[in-house]
């Protein structure tokens, strides 16, 4: 009786062996077969495969059929964004001379004899045509980077270089509203990864904004040196601004109602920290209402 028990422990044993040896190989074949199906979906190969009506088989063509949309669903992905980048194209280059134009006919105009009125009519040509030059040009910005069309380019760059190239860009523009703006740099130059071009673009929004809402005073940029970061800050001593606004002016043409009476379009700081975001870095901003504000601009150092 004890050997026909260890007999058939023995064999059953054995089948579970047999059993399990056969699942494997069952296993290996079909995630070969799913890894195959993923490597041709991954090279652009078309599916020409004949299937039976084994489970396994039917896995494999919800797999393929998957897949297949997938590769449809990115072509057409592709196709889409190449139409945005003629677009945007078409947009930036037809609307060039019409606006170039109108600030031409304006100057032109201003320089004629006018009354008061004229002039006041004249002034306000001249704004709106400038306003609109900037939101178009801001705007494929904006969409370039959204769409992916145009990628940035971060490289080790010299930081204080960056900041000074921006002091004196900005410098004409606030000499015009009797407005300082100057320097804090570290006696060692601090070096950080960015795209010089965007980058620049988006401390210039930065410093224009400060030079918008400062009446009195000016604009001071800084240089700091963290471990992995490299800041730059932008201290005005502006209007300042509330605490519960300060998440709202981050915003697609989102403007407070306390700079209702500034020019502007509220997309430069949208379109600032898009940029830095794109780079890896971030940004902080730190205000009270009649006291200025500190935009922070940290850039990664690797």
């Amino acid at each position: 009786m004890n050997d026909i028990v260890l007999y058939i422990g023995i064999a059953a044993a054995v089948l579970g062996v047999g059993f399990f040896i056969c699942s494997r190989i069952s296993t290996k074949k079909t995630l070969d077969r799913v890894e195959e199906l993923i490597d041709k979906a991954i090279e652009g190969d078309t599916f020409q495969e004949s299937f039976s009506e084994e489970r396994t088989s039917r896995l494999e063509t919800k797999l393929t059929e998957y897949l297949r949309a997938s590769g449809v669903s990115a072509l057409n992905v592709k196709n889409e964004r190449d139409k945005i980048k003629t677009l945007i194209a078409d947009i930036s280059h037809q609307t060039k001379t019409p606006i170039a134009n109108l600030v031409l006919h304006g100057e032109l105009l201003k320089e004629s004899d006018l009354n008061p009125e004229q002039e006041e009519c004249v002034d306000a040509l001249l704004r709106e045509s400038d306003k609109l030059r900037f939101l178009i040009d801001a705007l494929v910005k904006l969409s370039r980077l959204e769409n992916g069309i145009l990628s940035l380019n971060p490289a080790k760059e010299s930081v204080s270089s960056i900041v000074t190239e921006v002091a004196s860009e900005m410098r004409g523009k606030a000499d015009k509203k009797g407005l300082y703006i100057k320097t804090d740099l570290p006696e060692e130059d601090v070096k950080a990864s960015f795209d010089r071009k965007w980058t620049t673009e988006a401390l210039i929004n930065i410093v224009d904004n400060a030079v918008k809402y400062t009446q009195s005073g000016g604009i001071t940029l800084a240089v700091k040196n963290y471990e992995m970061f490299a800041c730059i800050t932008v201290k005005d001593t502006g209007i300042g601004i509330s605490e519960e606004d300060i998440p709202k002016i981050f915003g697609r043409f989102n403007r407070l109602e306390s700079s209702r009476n500034e020019e502007g379009v509220g997309i430069g700081l949208y379109l600032a920290r898009e940029i830095v975001k794109l780079e890896g870095g971030y940004m902080k901003v730190s205000s009270k209402p009649g006291e200025g504000s500190e935009f922070a601009v940290f850039l990664k150092k690797e």
